[in-house]
């Protein structure tokens, strides 16, 4: 089976426009994320989903630069996006990652993908998102072709159209939905957040590189991210306000699936 790994990505972003360009280490910061998931062992092709925005011609630029394939697609319905680039590709399987988890761990993909083909076709849809564990942007979503082109068919809700996964996750009783729970035991999807969505975000993942990337050491790790914290905590505090803070809580009328216990509104916690 041929996997599609799909890195969304856009310039457009509301709260922090651009940051998909902004530096890390010296690169912009969705090159670093490709690296990194690039980084995983699982066999996999990697192209970056982007949007026909003329805004996004600097997302196509690099990954021209640095010999990624790139997709222009909507710009606001990303289950389309998702399915015409999987489509285009010829994919069985499709996994989807946002652009803005610098930080994730090449490991978590492996897992994730490795319990998925592991399961010999027991599953539509593999996460480890529902219920969450890891910290906050080690998101992996792994689904057969056949259920996100069914998903593309039918979703009709917004929510549906621009998170791209819902119509599968949230209807556990049409779809065969599976989990990887972080193997520690632990769960820091509350409480660590490691995916850039506001400027503090940004200068969290900007102090995580600056303190660990090295050109001999250019894949940054879970475990080395979470013992840096542990030692200086003023990193940790960058972003600490927006713990917990996803979109979840705009729909949690709508999504069957998600309580309140799983999202919190900016400054919650601080």
């Amino acid at each position: 089976m041929k996997t599609l790994v799909v890195i969304q990505a856009r310039m457009g972003s509301s709260r922090l426009p651009g940051k998909v360009m902004l530096p890390v280490a010296g690169r912009p910061l969705l090159q670093r994320m490709v690296e990194q998931v690039a980084a995983a062992r699982s066999r996999f092709e990697l192209t970056v989903a982007a949007t026909t925005d003329p805004a996004d011609d600097p997302i196509g630029a690099l990954c021209a630069a640095i010999g990624v394939p790139c997709f222009r697609g909507h710009p606001t319905d990303l289950l389309d996006r998702h399915a015409r680039a999987a489509a285009l590709a010829g994919a069985d399987v499709v996994v989807k990652i946002p652009s803005d988890c610098p930080l994730i761990d090449p490991d978590i993909i492996d897992r994730v993908l490795s319990f998925f083909h592991r399961s010999e076709g027991s599953y539509d849809y593999v996460s480890n998102l529902h219920p969450a564990s890891y910290p906050d942007g080690n998101d992996v979503e792994v689904m057969t072709m056949a259920a996100l082109d069914l998903a593309s068919r039918e979703a009709r809700r917004p929510l549906e159209r621009e998170h791209t996964t819902p119509i599968l996750w949230d209807n556990p009783h049409r779809f065969r939905i599976g989990n990887v729970a972080w193997e520690s035991g632990l769960d820091l999807s509350m409480s660590h957040r490691f995916t850039v969505d506001y400027r503090e975000d940004y200068d969290f993942v900007k102090a995580v590189y600056e303190a660990l990337w090295t050109p001999q050491n250019p894949t940054l790790r879970l475990g080395a991210v979470l013992d840096l914290l542990a030692a200086r905590p003023e990193i940790m505090a960058i972003n600490a306000r927006y713990a917990g803070v996803n979109w979840y809580r705009h729909h949690l009328g709508e999504l069957r699936t998600v309580s309140a216990r799983e999202t919190r509104a900016p400054g919650d916690i601080a």
